[in-house]
């Protein structure tokens, strides 16, 4: 049996992409031997962080990759987020291993990074659709965090060793869909890439019923798009239906002091147990991203159990549906969302959608077929 260490930096804010590597590694222990390593960006001290700022490398941090390769001896090395606490360090290590290293990009923000001058970031457009900052907001400097430039100076500093590792092309990157492998491609990041979805448990039990009301979970900010939901919620007048907002972010405080509405609840931070049941109760999902997006949690959770999302064509999104979906709108078109909403004022057309979504994601992420695209990999 194969050996595989997993790798992955945790997020202050536990999201999707936190959800997507721990059920792939429950995916993994059923097909491989495996071990993992969890970073967290708990600071013990500052001082000694901000050396290997400086550095652009966390000398604990590779200690612990390094004896723990020693110790198990894996076949394989699946790398994740390495966004603080892993440091972007450890692909020094890996490069000198004789070992296959995949690393799997769950988003677009590595291009955001890879440069101290905003105008390389934006390239002429006023928003990056992969991180969401608009150039109004950042002056000649890319101040890739808005409220520090000793934060921005150092995530570029990090996000530039990063855009040159996943350049090596001894590394094997993993993307999600064939949208951002010919991302890849077309702006010469690397010819090494390969499309692995994430692993979705397709045993969660769906119910038949449901309660009037959509479901929106991720990150309250700007780039999500959540202050246009509400408003395209509330401008489609469904009287018997209900908003429910799942998650936390920098927006939170100002949307519920705005939208002090019986039809719009903040639920705040769910476990993904609770956000799962909340779903399951729904009518629907929906979101309505700015960015350029790589698989969405979820989306993909609704049509497990059985729920119609509504979501923006961008991206790589409309892979993990039928041909020609209905429920998808133009992005940016809030006139188009609002239509979509009031396709759930006929209920069974909803439950037919859902049901149709239930079967094409189940097959999509089909387990075989996902062992089997994995083992191809490795393999080469």
């Amino acid at each position: 049996m194969k050996k595989i260490l997993v790798i992955h930096n945790t997020y202050q804010v536990q999201g999707g992409e936190d959800i997507a590597v721990r059920n792939e590694i429950e995916f993994l222990k059923k097909h491989f031997n495996v071990e993992t390593i969890f970073f967290n960006n708990k600071i013990d001290s500052y001082f000694k962080q901000f050396f290997y700022f400086i550095l652009n490398k966390n000398y604990e941090s590779i200690k612990i990759v390094k004896e723990k390769i020693k110790i198990f001896e894996p076949d394989i090395i699946y790398v994740h987020n390495t966004w603080f606490k892993a440091s972007a360090g450890i692909f020094d290590l890996l490069k000198n291993q004789n070992i296959k290293v995949l690393i799997k990009l769950h988003n677009f923000r590595y291009r955001c990074t890879n440069s101290y001058m905003s105008n390389v970031h934006f390239k002429g457009k006023t928003f990056c659709e992969c991180c969401g900052l608009s150039s109004n907001e950042i002056g000649i400097f890319n101040k890739y965090f808005k409220e520090s430039f000793l934060k921005s100076f150092l995530v570029i500093r990090y996000g530039k060793k990063f855009y040159k590792s996943i350049s090596n092309e001894k590394f094997t990157l993993l993307v999600l869909t064939n949208f951002h492998k010919e991302y890849i491609e077309n702006n010469d990041i690397s010819k090494n890439v390969k499309i692995f979805r994430n692993y979705i448990d397709s045993n969660i039990q769906n119910i038949s019923e449901y309660k009037n009301y959509f479901v929106y979970a991720g990150r309250i900010s700007k780039e999500k798009g959540v202050f246009e939901l509400i408003e395209s919620f509330l401008a489609a007048d469904l009287e018997d239906m209900q908003l429910k907002i799942i998650g936390d972010g920098p927006l939170l405080n100002t949307l519920k002091n705005k939208f002090k509405h019986e039809n719009v609840l903040f639920l705040g931070k769910l476990s993904n147990v609770e956000t799962i049941e909340e779903i399951n109760n729904s009518v629907g999902v929906v979101t309505t991203t700015k960015l350029l997006e790589g698989q969405p949690t979820l989306l993909c959770e609704a049509s497990i159990l059985k729920k119609p999302s509504i979501f923006p064509k961008t991206g790589g999104i409309h892979e993990f549906f039928p041909e020609d979906y209905k429920l998808s709108f133009n992005q940016f078109d809030y006139q188009d969302l609002i239509s979509k909403f009031k396709v759930f004022s006929d209920i069974e057309s909803a439950v037919k959608i859902g049901n149709e979504n239930y079967k094409y994601i189940k097959n999509l992420l089909d387990e075989r077929l996902l062992l089997e695209d994995l083992m191809k990999i490795i393999d080469e």
